[in-house]
């Protein structure tokens, strides 16, 4: 084992309060939140069961880990939910000057579409 790995080897947490492992070092049965996710879990609640620790740039990172057997499923967004994040996309198309739809997203350093601002610049 290298001095590296050594360093946050901890599988029984006397060191640093929770069971330590270095990067990729981790038993099957946890994953962080991320891997989580992309499994359509989330963590239901469940404490912080490990972590990971590796030297990173700025110095050590962390990253946590939660069991498997305890995740929950995700709930998926309510109809609710989804109209609302399609209005707010809408409104982020929608020029305040000529209350057009545009097909992407107006820059808020401009506050209005390209071609209000284009025009505008060129008065």
């Amino acid at each position: 084992m290298s001095r590296i790995r050594a360093a946050y080897w901890d599988p029984d947490g006397d060191r640093y309060g929770l069971p330590t492992y270095w990067w990729r070092g981790a038993p099957a049965g946890y994953a962080t939140r991320r891997q989580l996710r992309i499994a359509g879990l989330c963590p239901g609640r469940q404490p912080i069961a490990a972590q990971i620790l590796w030297a990173g740039v700025g110095g050590t990172r962390t990253a946590y880990l939660y069991r498997r057997d305890l995740a929950r499923p995700k709930r998926p967004a309510t109809v609710a939910q989804r109209r609302a994040i399609r209005a707010a996309l809408a409104a982020r198309r929608t020029c305040p000057t000529c209350r057009e739809v545009r097909p992407y997203f107006i820059r808020r350093s401009l506050g209005e579409c390209e071609t209000c601002h284009d025009a505008r610049s060129t008065r």
